[in-house]
């Protein structure tokens, strides 16, 4: 394995999609800035990552939360690291018809999934423009390209997400900086769990669910070559096929069809 003696700064690194980037990354020899609330996980990741013979810079912060986004980058600024490459993995959804969700975790996961991400990006951007080079892979889903009833605030934040990575792609094609969406389908993560999606139809044949270790692959493998998206497994790009020849209300009857609850009539 070749050192590169270049940062990425993930968040969301100590489970599921973001922590099997971390290991991607950690394998092919780059530093990582790895971000989580948990300080014993985070702890217990980068003693993992360093068996790889890289640096790791464990950080806990609450990207909830402005001003702990702020924080994350004054600490990196102080300690000289700007990162090569940003990894924007921290999400969150909440399940339930929104009418009957808690508005304030749905507040939480607007901040979480498109405020925290807009700001480090931003952040990012002001520190690589001059420098003339830098990557970024932001975690879309393919729930950006359908409404998606019975989850609807995070499919609403994935559409945010796919769009404006697109954008801003365009707008930095001359400036050294890539910006790659991944797009997963359902995978087998503590996800749903958080989400408390347990009883979704979706979940119905866990078999089913992507393996977040060929996700991470696909999402490295695309940002690597400076790819504009990549939906990884072959399943999902055969769903966002089919979403495309919808209309958006056949899109999200079929999207509510397969998430509601099991039990739901």
């Amino acid at each position: 394995m070749e050192r590169k003696n270049q940062y990425v700064l993930i968040t969301g690194a100590t489970s599921g999609i973001g922590y099997e980037l971390a290991k991607e990354f950690a394998k092919n020899g780059y530093d990582l800035v790895i971000v989580a609330r948990n300080h014993e996980a985070l702890k217990n990741k980068a003693e993992e990552f360093k068996t790889f013979g890289i640096n790791v810079i464990p950080i806990s912060k609450n990207l909830f939360l402005q001003d702990e986004v702020y924080s994350l980058y004054s600490e990196l600024k102080l300690n000289g690291i700007s990162p090569e490459i940003l990894v924007n993995d921290a999400g969150q959804g909440v399940y339930g018809k929104f009418q009957d969700t808690d508005i304030h975790r749905e507040i939480n996961i607007v901040n979480l999934n498109i405020i925290s991400v807009i700001l480090l990006t931003k952040l990012f951007l002001k520190d690589r423009l001059a420098k003339g080079s830098g990557k970024i892979l932001n975690l879309a889903s393919i729930a950006s390209k359908a409404p998606g009833p019975w989850h609807s605030v995070y499919h609403g934040t994935k559409a945010f997400v796919l769009s404006w990575s697109e954008a801003i792609r365009e707008e930095l094609k001359d400036s050294g900086i890539s910006v790659t969406a991944l797009l997963p389908g359902p995978t087998d993560t503590d996800f749903f769990n958080k989400a408390g999606m347990n009883r979704s139809k979706i979940l119905e044949d866990r078999e089913n669910l992507g393996n977040p270790q060929d996700v991470a692959i696909d999402g490295y493998n695309a940002l690597m070559k400076g790819e504009d998206k990549v939906i990884s497994g072959f399943k999902n790009k055969l769903t966002v096929a089919m979403t495309n020849l919808a209309t958006d209300d056949m899109a999200a009857h079929r999207m509510g069809e397969m998430q509601k609850p099991s039990t739901e009539k």
